[in-house]
């Protein structure tokens, strides 16, 4: 049975569950200067955009993965997407006090994107907080997981200043953006510290 669709709302940018409504402003958002993509496979075009939307929502109905549009709240616009994925469900025995669960008790956070316009403001920040809030507070999870490309600074950079911890580098992980067999850095964030990780967050968007 697939993961429930989730909407997740802020003050500067809400999480729509991933459609093909989605289409066109994905499409927007991530035409532009395409070195800023050089680390992410990004969708370019509408063809690229619904194949894209399709794999992320067989994910969803797969149950491995959660699927969003980031929205801008101001106006409504499309700014990019983001999704709960790699969804893990550990088998508990019977009378552990986590047995029979329907939620995650782990995941990963990725494919996040956004347009040029929206770097450098609140809306990664506040995204995260969304996303790690449900993650830790409704689903109960025990850990999420973060992985970029080693070669990406800036994203190793964010993913730390929003309270990642670096576990190390997974060799040959993934598929790189430029079709090679990327390295990949390995950050977590597990429930002990998701309190701490919490007020670092806030604080951070009381900054912008």
């Amino acid at each position: 049975m697939g993961t429930l669709s989730l909407l997740l709302t802020g003050r500067h940018i809400r999480l729509e569950p991933l459609d093909h409504r989605h289409a066109d402003g994905l499409a927007a958002a991530a035409d532009g200067d395409r070195s800023l993509y050089q680390w992410s496979p990004i969708p370019q075009g509408k063809a690229e955009v619904l194949n894209y939307v399709d794999t992320a929502r067989a994910w969803l109905e797969a149950g491995t993965a959660v699927p969003f549009a980031t929205v801008r709240v101001a106006d409504g616009v499309v700014i990019g997407s983001t999704r709960f994925f790699n969804l893990e469900r550990w088998a508990w025995p019977q009378g552990h006090a986590r047995h029979g669960r329907r939620d995650p008790d782990a995941g990963e956070i990725g494919y996040t994107w956004l347009t040029r316009s929206a770097i450098r403001t609140a809306a990664n920040t506040e995204a995260k907080l969304l996303m790690l809030t449900h993650a830790f507070e409704t689903w109960q999870v025990l850990r999420v997981c973060l992985h970029t490309d080693v070669r990406n600074q800036r994203s190793r950079a964010a993913i730390e200043r929003i309270g990642g911890r670096f576990e190390g580098i997974l060799r040959a992980h993934r598929m790189a953006a430029d079709f090679i067999a990327r390295d990949s850095a390995r950050f977590s964030i597990v429930a002990a510290e998701w309190p701490e990780v919490k007020q670092q967050l806030r604080q951070l968007l009381e900054r912008v």
